[in-house]
C-alpha cells in the first residue's frame, strides 16, 4: 500500500481518512508528515490529493458502504482512522485501530456503544416522522480544527511510543 522513498515509522503506522466529506484533510497531511506517517485517503470520487509519496488515493466504487468496507478492512493496531461514521468507526475500534473524527474527539471502545445507539434512537426518529430533534451537528469551527491537529498528533505520538 505505501509507495515513495520515505517509509513508515513504528512497524506500519498508517494513517486512513474516510474522505468523501472531510474537512481537516489538509490538516491531516500536515501531521503525517511531520511524523513521516503515510496517508490513505478513500473515497467514491476522484478527490485531489497533494503529489508526496506519502500520500496514497484510493478510490473506491459507489457501491453503498464501499470505502467503509476499505477502510474497515485495512485498519489496525497501527492505523488512525479519521472518521465521522459511527458505524465505521466502530468497525475500526473493533479492529484495533485508534479512531478520530474530523472535530478532533475521540472514539474510543468506551464511547461507541453510546454513540452507536444514539445514532440508532436518531434514525428511528427520523423514520418515524420526526425531522431530527435537535437539528443536527453544529457548524465545524476553528476550535473543532485546533482540537483535531491536536488529537492527531497526540495519537501519532502514543503509536511512536508503542502505546
Amino acid at each position: 500500500m505505501f509507495r515513495g522513498a520515505a517509509r513508515p515509522i513504528a512497524g506500519g503506522m498508517h494513517i486512513l481518512v474516510d474522505a468523501d466529506a472531510c474537512p481537516v484533510k489538509d490538516e491531516i497531511y500536515k501531521v503525517a508528515w511531520r511524523h513521516a506517517v503515510p496517508v490513505t485517503i478513500v473515497s467514491n470520487s476522484i478527490i485531489r490529493v497533494p503529489a508526496h509519496p506519502l500520500v496514497e488515493r484510493v478510490v473506491v466504487s459507489d457501491g453503498f458502504d464501499a470505502a467503509d468496507d476499505w477502510i474497515a478492512e485495512r485498519a489496525g493496531a497501527g492505523s488512525i482512522c479519521i472518521t465521522a461514521d459511527i458505524l465505521l468507526a466502530d468497525r475500526c475500534l473493533k479492529a484495533g485501530a485508534q479512531v478520530i473524527a474530523p472535530n478532533g474527539k475521540p472514539f474510543t471502545t468506551g464511547s461507541i456503544g453510546a454513540a452507536v445507539a444514539t445514532r440508532a434512537i436518531m434514525a428511528d426518529l427520523r423514520a418515524g416522522g420526526v425531522g431530527d430533534p435537535i437539528g443536527g451537528p453544529p457548524p465545524f469551527s476553528k476550535t473543532d480544527r485546533s482540537r483535531f491537529l491536536s488529537a492527531l498528533d497526540e495519537a501519532l505520538v502514543r503509536l511512536e511510543r508503542g502505546r
